[in-house]
């Protein structure tokens, strides 16, 4: 069983991203401050555009930064007899989401998690059909970063960054669940919803980040991102446990963003709500 501290791990980040074929009019973009409107430039209904190609590299570079300063703080702090400390290792996770939402979520919306991005697409906030270009861009970045620690911190110094239950895989099970749960409702507050303050929503989600690295790391290892996992798992070739990693952040940013949405404000009462069958409507914008 790896250390509770080489097992720390992170979320992937998430904002909205608007598409020309969805409209989504109540909500705006979590890294910038004007709310700037991420549509596609192209109408054409091509689905390789240079826009979206911006997006991707900007999701594997964003994936690539956040994995390499937090899986690195993992590595660094076992071959140097603990000098960051599991404290320090939850700061970096948390300052690393927060740069990467304020560098890149004007441009990919920072997803950098294919749980994040799975959830949007359940509740028709990105497009079904660009799931799979974000998420392998994801997987990308991830491998890249995982494999330049490996590379850099060879012999008595490669240690393995990825997560490990420390405990039964049941246990980190639910509490994935529920940390990505919590990850993905605030991320749909501070995100998708106008009436919050934008501007500070890179601050929210890396501080969520921190808080969950810091209390669930030594059980789980936190990674809320099965990016996140699958990196290090493939550099290493190590598999055990990984489904934990790839069912309860998926289930948990899913569930999380659908009651979000519930509970989402609406100035309608319910009987005209429930006469227009517009509920369901409502919860997926």
């Amino acid at each position: 069983m790896a250390d509770a501290s080489a097992t720390n791990g992170v979320p992937g980040v998430a904002l909205d991203v608007k598409d020309d074929h969805h409209e989504f009019n109540n909500h705006k973009d979590m890294g910038s401050p004007s709310t700037t409107n991420l549509t596609n430039s192209s109408s054409s209904g091509c689905f390789v555009t240079v826009p979206f190609m911006q997006k991707l590299i900007a999701e594997v570079a964003g994936t690539y930064f956040l994995i390499f300063a937090g899986c690195g703080s993992v590595v660094v702090n076992n071959a140097r007899d603990n000098t960051i400390t599991f404290p320090g290792i939850s700061i970096v996770w948390g300052l690393a989401v927060m740069v990467v939402v304020y560098s890149v979520g004007h441009i990919s919306g920072a997803h950098l998690n294919p749980a994040v991005t799975i959830a949007f697409a359940t509740c028709k906030r990105f497009p079904w059909k660009q799931v799979p270009a974000y998420v392998l861009a994801q997987v990308i970045g991830s491998t890249l970063a995982s494999g330049t620690l490996r590379l850099i911190f060879n012999g008595h110094q490669d240690h393995f960054s990825g997560t490990l239950p420390n405990g039964t895989d049941l246990q980190s099970l639910v509490l994935e669940f529920i940390i990505t749960f919590y990850l993905m409702f605030i991320i749909s507050g501070v995100a998708t919803d106008n009436r919050a303050i934008g501007e500070l929503a890179g601050l929210a989600v890396g501080a969520t980040v921190l808080l969950n690295v810091m209390f669930a790391g030594p059980i789980s290892g936190a990674s809320m991102n099965p990016a996140r996992s699958l990196g290090p798992a493939i550099v290493s070739n190590k598999y055990k446990s990984l489904w934990v990693y790839m069912v309860g952040p998926t289930t948990g940013a899913i569930a999380g963003a659908w009651v979000y949405n519930l509970i989402r404000f609406t100035d309608k009462p319910l009987r005209e709500i429930t006469k227009s069958g517009s509920f369901l409507r409502n919860s997926r914008k």
